[in-house]
């Protein structure tokens, strides 16, 4: 088994890897929209939604894994408004791979988080 960190405070903190690759899977753990380069959040959701994927696509290469190799994908957001302007955004990101998809309206742990994305990732 693989444990997998940005080096975030959260993941320390909160006892948790980023992602955890165990044989052929690989689990991301639910991302928000921090650029944890710098440790800010952008206030547009859209925005938001591209700096997971930028941290899923790198917790997916420490692993050893691609975008193409998702298979499953859940998606929170905080508002049913923000569905129609991170769209575009998840198609760009996912419209050619077509990951098994769920979306959920829940709160998240700090009023700035509008997103949170978790994938989970087969290598054949």
């Amino acid at each position: 088994m693989k444990l997998i960190s940005t080096g975030s405070p959260f993941e320390r903190t909160m006892g948790y890897s980023r992602a955890v690759v165990k044989g052929p899977w690989c689990f991301v753990s639910g991302v928000t929209g921090y650029d944890y380069g710098t440790m800010k959040m952008p206030s547009d959701v859209a925005a938001q939604v591209r700096n997971c994927f930028d941290t899923i696509k790198w917790a997916l290469e420490q692993g050893g894994f691609t975008m193409q190799d998702i298979v499953r994908v859940q998606y929170t957001i905080t508002d049913v408004v923000f569905a129609d302007a991170i769209t575009p955004v998840l198609g760009e990101m996912l419209g050619e791979i077509r990951p098994a998809a769920t979306m959920v309206v829940a709160g998240l742990i700090k009023p700035e988080m509008k997103v949170e994305i978790e994938v989970t990732a087969l290598k054949e």
